[in-house]
């Protein structure tokens, strides 16, 4: 080896490293919350997980809708959803809500 691929090598495996390390680290920051829509205003829904926990999400041109219905205006009070939001939005936004079938018995 070289003198100068010898002096290279740490940063080489450093940023190496960071490279592998960087998305994951990105992607843990993504949060799922999954409930029934508990109340639904102009500006965002409250999820209720039936375990005790209610969380408000923010609503907006950045909201995806997949699943059972296909626009933010058809997601009432009563759906079952899962929202994928980001742990450092303060307040929380819903990035994408899928609309769950509904629970058997539950109709």
């Amino acid at each position: 080896m070289t003198r100068a691929f010898r002096r290279w090598l740490p940063t080489l495996v450093f940023l190496a490293v960071i490279g592998l390390l960087v998305p994951g680290l990105a992607a843990a920051q993504y949060r799922q919350f999954s409930g029934k829509v508990d109340n639904k205003g102009k500006d965002g829904l409250i999820v209720d997980n039936r375990q005790g926990d209610k969380l408000k999400f923010m609503t907006g041109d950045y909201t995806k809708v997949e699943g059972e219905k296909a626009s933010l205006d058809a997601v009432q009070r009563g759906d079952w959803v899962t929202v994928d939001w980001k742990l450092m939005d303060k307040p929380r936004k819903a990035y994408t809500i899928k609309v769950l079938p509904p629970k058997e018995g539950e109709e």
